[in-house]
């Protein structure tokens, strides 16, 4: 197995003249949030939290607002200081890290993208996204030459000479988003950088993250309080509530195995059909089931085999990734994820 891109071991971040002293302490750090501010005067937005993040993977981090999950992932490069814990990258702790090492971390391991573009105001967009590469002291042509293939990819190609505030919303997150590319780092961390867009260009930005992710392969880890778009874009999701981990996992698995009550209200809305896949709903094969049905993959969202099972005389097969029948699936099947309005039309 390869090892993690990102490793992170009971990370702590206590706000508070004593938060310090908080991780250690059995007492106080078993307190609630509330009954720790009380007791300490101090607030403990990340609390304990331990994870992995595979190379390549789409990580997402969500929660509501306070949970703690913007300051998690500026924890993951010490643009806010972490109390206690490890992260480990590259087999090297970023808590351990010297001034100069923490440098190399941000300008060439890790990129950020933050939900304010923080774009230069006076610089052009090629001059922003190409601003990381002059901090290296990358020479004018390469610079450049790298920028404007960053741009071309972003689509941002024929822009290159304007400013900012000659661009919408949307283009400037793009530039945010190239400048974060054009250094070519091993991670891209995104902090809620579509939550100010409307609705369509944040619905084109999402499918340009995944669009970019499947042609460069980049490790993501990627924060928002918006369920759909972690359903989007995540390999994996990690649901914070008051600083800690309530559950993470796939998106199928938080919607066909949800925690607790907490993490089951959250996903409540969300159409199931979209979400599980036949894994889910399957049922051992039953006798009689002739060996000749259809087969789908365990893996295929519900939705999509709606049309095969419906037109299928029998119940239809369901294989594992190996080739082997596991299971099988019918009308009922469907019909019983389905909303009932769906089901009934």
């Amino acid at each position: 197995m390869n090892s993690p891109d990102i490793s992170v071991r009971n990370l702590w971040k206590v706000f508070g003249a004593a938060g310090e002293k908080i991780p250690g302490d059995p007492q106080l750090s078993s307190l609630s949030s509330a009954e720790l501010l009380a007791a300490s005067g101090c607030v403990a937005a990340v609390r304990n939290l331990s994870f992995d993040v595979a190379k390549g993977e789409v990580f997402v981090v969500m929660g509501l607002s306070g949970s703690g999950k913007s300051t998690l992932v500026r924890c993951l490069t010490r643009l806010i200081e972490p109390t206690s814990g490890q992260v480990m990258v590259d087999g090297k702790d970023v808590l351990q890290a010297g001034v100069g090492e923490l440098r190399e971390l941000r300008r060439r391991k890790m990129s950020m993208v933050f939900q304010h573009f923080g774009l230069l105001p006076h610089r052009t967009v090629l001059d922003n996204v190409s601003y990381g590469l002059q901090i290296r002291g990358a020479a004018k042509n390469e610079r450049y030459g790298r920028a404007r293939e960053i741009i071309e990819l972003v689509g941002l190609k024929g822009y290159e000479q304007h400013y900012p505030d000659q661009l919408s919303g949307g283009m400037q997150q793009r530039v945010g988003l190239g400048r974060a590319l054009a250094g070519d780092p091993d991670t891209i961390l995104f902090d809620e950088p579509f939550s100010a867009l409307d609705p369509l260009i944040r619905r084109d930005m999402q499918a340009e993250v995944i669009r970019l992710h499947k042609e460069m392969g980049k490790t993501m880890v990627f924060v928002t309080h918006d369920l759909s778009e972690a359903l989007k874009l995540g390999d994996r999701i990690l649901i914070m509530r008051n600083g800690e981990m309530v559950q993470c996992g796939t998106g199928d698995e938080l919607v066909g195995s949800p925690a607790d009550k907490y993490i089951e209200d959250f996903v409540s809305e969300v159409p199931r059909a979209d979400v599980l896949t036949l894994k889910w709903i399957m049922r051992p094969v039953m006798d009689g089931t002739p060996l000749d049905a259809p087969v789908l993959s365990s893996g295929t969202i519900i939705r999509d085999a709606i049309s095969a099972v419906m037109h299928s005389s029998g119940p239809v097969l369901v294989e594992d990734e190996a080739g082997r029948i596991i299971g099988q699936i019918d009308r009922d099947s469907i019909l019983s994820v389905l909303q009932p309005a769906e089901a009934a039309a």
